[in-house]
């Protein structure tokens, strides 16, 4: 008898998530075939439409047709423009701030002076975990961590630590970012447009949230750290890296400090000061998707002047960036197509009726729980944190209108389920990142467990103070 084939995470790979979707979008007019049509009364809040609890009644249903596959996902690319827009300007501005080199220079210097003074080393962790957390809540960098692996990784053993801390800090740090986010414009921006939210609002909360989060993550590395530091055999991949540290370190430095030119420096000014003028912006003019789209292509042409790039330059670097966001694009608008097609086939509010009767049975406090690892189920499969809002928030923001939790609250249940994403073999960022570093899922999986617990544990403390005091767009 030939034995079983051993399963490989090779072999685990998911359609692409465009293909996801516009699958959803063909599901979505078989279910107007299928699903009773009917419809709450709305009526105008705080500026925008909201379903009213108690008022569902059942309609004539509206099937669409052949039709609506291919006419709704234009639809939803034309009603999404304003999101589309801002998600291709601040990709754009981005890379050409990335282009001048700046923020790299800034992450690997601050690295190697710590890594190499006794004084500071103590200080190492959580100083570049603080910038990778900063990152992922500003800008939402993720993918943009995998250069750094091959930083920090040999950093992380001349340094008598292992190839996990290494890891850690750059992928663990931009994940805290990510997941606590206060200004990322791909996920807490894009649901904020989304559920009809003032962009960028219940800042003062997500910044404790992040704080926090950011601050479970660096005490579990450091935690970490210092046990390896003190017994490297403890490490559960202590003999890969002995002979990691044999190619990788040799007799030589590991990394070389880079030259901060004033260059960097004004550019780091056109970054630090743009912040500053949209948090201004929102808090005293309430600027929304055009002002704030604004901004940014300001401080991307800024940059790109004080950065000293050609003009050539500037422009293949702003349109680079746009075209990585196309993918994010696309996704929004097929996306927006299933909310067409459930609405103009009157199913979305039965939809609703009918998640809202299950989850009303319980207190709100529970029902935001339900949300929250509903979207944890739903990351599993779709890691794009863009196309995960365009996908969940439509149905989460009104739902919550229903059973009495409010959209900022269901905006922040979505982010929360972010801090899953490091684990899951199913992310090709994840996956990546373990590759460049040569670390098994298996044992990095192992090793996560402890942090995922703490921060699914914060995630759910995290949604009981907006619940309680019914937490608004303030």
């Amino acid at each position: 008898m030939s034995p079983k084939p051993k399963f490989s995470l090779k072999k685990l790979r998911l359609p692409h998530t465009l293909i996801l979707i516009y699958a959803m979008v063909v599901l979505t007019v078989i279910a107007t075939w299928i699903i009773p049509g009917g419809e709450f009364q709305r009526v105008e809040k705080d500026g925008r439409t909201v379903p009213v609890a108690g008022t569902y009644e059942r309609t004539e249903s509206s099937p669409q047709g052949l039709g609506a596959l291919f006419v709704s996902p234009v639809r939803g690319f034309v009603e999404a423009a304003a999101i589309i827009a801002i998600l291709f300007v601040v990709g754009g501005a981005f890379s050409v701030i990335q282009k001048t080199g700046t923020i790299t220079v800034v992450i690997q210097n601050v690295a190697v002076k710590f890594g190499r003074s006794r004084a500071l080393r103590a200080l190492l962790i959580p100083v570049t975990m603080i910038l990778f957390s900063l990152g992922g809540a500003i800008w939402g960098m993720c993918e943009e961590t995998m250069p750094f692996i091959l930083i920090f990784v040999p950093l992380a053993l001349s340094l008598g630590y292992d190839t996990i801390v290494g890891v850690s800090i750059p992928f663990l740090g931009a994940a805290a970012g990510f997941a606590g986010a206060f200004f990322n414009p791909f996920t807490v921006g894009i649901a904020q447009g989304i559920a009809g939210l003032p962009l960028y609002s219940g800042l003062g909360y997500r910044l404790i949230v992040w704080a926090l989060g950011t601050a479970i993550a660096i005490a579990v590395v450091m935690r970490y750290a210092a046990r390896i530091r003190k017994d490297p055999a403890l490490s559960p991949v202590y003999e890969d890296d002995l002979e990691k540290k044999r190619k990788l370190l040799g007799d030589g430095p590991v990394v070389e400090s880079l030259a901060m030119t004033a260059a960097h420096k004004r550019v780091l000014v056109v970054f630090a000061g743009g912040f500053g003028v949209m948090v201004f912006g929102i808090l005293k003019y309430k600027w929304f998707i055009l002002e704030i789209a604004g901004l940014f292509l300001a401080m991307g042409v800024l940059s790109g002047i004080f950065g000293r790039l050609k003009g050539d330059d500037v422009g293949r670097a702003f349109v680079d960036g746009a075209r990585d966001m196309m993918n994010a694009a696309l996704i929004i608008g097929t996306a927006r197509a299933i909310l067409i097609v459930a609405t103009d086939g009157r199913v979305l509010d039965t939809l609703l009726a009918g998640l809202a009767g299950a989850v009303s049975q319980f207190h709100p406090l529970v029902s935001a729980q339900l949300m929250f690892f509903g979207q944890c189920v739903i990351n599993f499969f779709l890691h794009s944190g863009t196309a995960q809002a365009a996908l969940t928030i439509p149905v989460m923001a009104p739902l919550g209108d229903l059973v009495g939790i409010t959209r900022q609250t269901a905006v922040l249940a979505f982010q929360l389920c972010e801090y899953i994403n490091p684990v899951l073999p199913t992310s090709g960022v994840t996956m990546g990142v373990l590759g460049l570093a040569g670390l098994k899922w298996e044992k990095w999986a192992r090793w996560l467990v402890p942090l995922l617990v703490l921060w699914v544990l914060f995630g759910m403390i995290s949604l009981v103070p907006p619940v309680l005091t019914k937490w608004g767009p303030h």
